[in-house]
């Protein structure tokens, strides 16, 4: 019999797939459509790279997105906010304590 513990352990895991599997797609879709810009763009204005742009905007978003994903954000992952959350109740408690 699953406990409630497992329970939550099971929905976290389940969630960090979804957004695994939606990062994936994020890049493959990227990975297309920018090959097909780069050919449309070599193919007909080779003059002017301007697919450099949306290459480099876009994959921005993705970088940001598998950084999300991957928790790489050293100031503000889990661990940082669960930190935060016990600070402040601590601050609260002891002006609770001052104050009486």
């Amino acid at each position: 019999m699953e406990t409630k513990n497992d329970f939550e352990r099971y929905q976290k895991a389940k969630k960090q797939v979804q957004e695994l599997k939606g990062f994936y797609s994020h890049l493959l879709i990227y990975l297309i459509v920018m090959i097909v810009i780069v050919y449309i763009n070599l193919k007909y204005t080779p003059e002017v790279l301007w697919f450099i742009w949306t290459m480099l905007g876009w994959g921005i978003g993705v970088f940001f997105h598998a950084m999300r994903v991957f928790n790489y954000f050293p100031f503000f992952n889990n661990d940082w906010e669960s930190r935060k959350i016990k600070q402040f109740m601590e601050e609260e408690k002891s002006t609770k304590n001052k104050l009486q």
